[in-house]
């Protein structure tokens, strides 16, 4: 397994498929997604992106989550996941997806062998729904995630934005969704980006405020495995589902990383809002070649910093998250 200068051990892989997303959510892309420049790199094709995987594979990493953009969008999504799938290495394949599609394809994504998914559902309120995401799509988003409930995939989350004038009733809406659901909704802080600042600053919500509301009414923390993700989740012993709060500018938020992302365009990004992109197309059009990936994020990872600089206002050449998935 890989580790950095501070020992933290790297097992975690989030691959971009796609820039594209056909939803146009206010935080990330209000204007909609507008069709890459002809000029600039292509995305992977499947041989790079299985090549990636191979490369990562060698490197020790076990798990790896397909984002965007919007992942379904690519065609060749359930070969890739099949791909993976039958890499022993890769124990555990999850996919983030705004859910638009998934009632019609949650079946074929876990017969190729995906085990978990994460949908993003920013309101259970319709209208607050169509407001945020640009998409009158809740109902047929909610009977996705129905549909996926009955394929029982290994962990289903739900990731929604915090917005601070209806985080209250936003809560109250999930807890009552959670109630009778086996699900973890996950209430993620609005992060700042090259193209969202003001928008966030404008709409910026501590999750603490929202961690004291659940403990009063008697969610109580779990204890974070080591191979998890960044959320602090809490249950009830009322509620089947749990409640995840994702605080990224809590106080040593950085300290148990354990992911590299990846763009759509093979570009390794060490921090999401760190400097710089670390072009790995090279090493990605042969199986062998993809064989030096290992010692090629070995080194790398020697410019890992210790922590983004968010809190400083700082957030890396990060444009938006529809680049690499957040």
């Amino acid at each position: 397994m890989l580790v950095d200068s501070r020992a933290r051990k790297f097992s975690y892989l989030r691959l971009s498929l796609t820039e594209a997303c056909n939803f146009s959510c206010r935080y990330c892309l209000p204007s909609g997604y507008a069709p890459r420049d002809p000029g600039l790199p292509s995305e992977l094709s499947e041989s790079e992106v299985r090549n990636l995987l191979l490369g990562f594979e060698a490197a020790g990493f076990s798990k790896v989550r397909f984002t965007g953009g919007e992942p379904t969008l690519r065609k060749d999504l359930a070969g890739i996941i099949a791909f993976a799938a039958s890499l022993p290495g890769f124990k555990f394949r999850a996919l983030t997806t705004n859910g638009w599609d998934l009632k019609r394809e949650a079946a074929t994504y876990r017969l190729a062998g995906l085990q978990a998914l994460n949908i993003s559902v920013d309101s259970l309120d319709p209208g607050r729904f169509r407001m945020l995401t640009g998409r009158d799509r809740l109902n047929e988003v909610l009977d996705g995630i129905d549909q996926a409930l009955s394929l029982h995939f290994d962990s289903i989350k739900l990731n929604a934005v915090l917005h601070r004038e209806h985080a209250r009733d936003e809560l109250e809406l999930f807890l009552n969704y959670v109630k009778t659901r086996p699900l973890t909704v996950r209430f993620i802080e609005l992060m700042k980006t090259g193209k969202g600042g003001i928008y966030r600053d404008a709409h910026f919500l501590s999750s603490g405020e929202m961690r004291l509301e659940l403990l009063r009414q008697g969610w109580r923390p779990i204890e974070r495995t080591v191979s998890g993700g960044p959320a602090l989740e809490l249950s009830h012993p009322d509620f089947q589902g749990r409640i995840g709060l994702i605080a990224p500018h809590a106080e040593g938020f950085c300290s148990t990383c354990n992911r590299l992302r990846v763009s759509s365009t093979g570009a390794l990004r060490l921090c999401l809002f760190g400097e710089g992109n670390h072009d790995l197309r090279e090493f990605l059009q042969s199986p062998e070649k993809a064989g030096t990936i290992p010692e090629q994020l070995a080194s790398l990872l020697k410019l890992k910093a210790p922590s983004h600089r968010l809190l400083e206002g700082e957030t890396g050449n990060l444009g938006g998250f529809s680049e690499i998935g957040g």
